[in-house]
């Protein structure tokens, strides 16, 4: 039965697109969007610009001739990780988005966490499985 789930791969390059993506929009945009959201300008910028070499990560491992699975699972926690940071902050009161702030909050971590969740379960589907005797 073949899976419907993309690969593995393709998952780890969708997932730096997206890192791209917001890295060069917090960049770029830090001070609006941090008008708009409430959230401060300084983290916003810096989680762009940390942003860009993570999506380099993501494509080196995506784009190996055979995909690491060590590299995935880096990717993996480091998507968790991010994910879970992202909420704490608003969980904590380290940050008092307005309502607009806490939904792009909330909705960055909930995509970053569904690629995590997609990731690993493309990374189980490729591990060989055991015979039975």
């Amino acid at each position: 039965m073949k899976s419907s789930l993309p690969s593995l791969p393709s998952l780890l390059l969708v997932d730096a697109a997206t890192c791209v993506v917001l890295g060069l929009a917090l960049e770029f945009g830090a001070r609006p969007i941090a008008a708009l959201t409430g959230l401060p300008e300084s983290p916003l910028l810096y989680a762009g610009l940390s942003l860009l070499p993570i999506a380099a990560i993501m494509a080196l491992v995506a784009l190996r001739p055979a995909l690491q699975p060590a590299g995935a699972l880096l990717v993996i926690a480091g998507n968790a990780a991010w994910a879970i940071a992202s909420l704490a902050l608003l969980a904590t009161g380290w940050v008092t988005p307005n309502g607009l702030g806490i939904a792009f909050v909330v909705v960055q971590a909930l995509v970053v966490a569904v690629l995590a969740m997609l990731e690993r379960a493309a990374l189980r589907r490729m591990a060989p499985h055991p015979r039975a005797a």
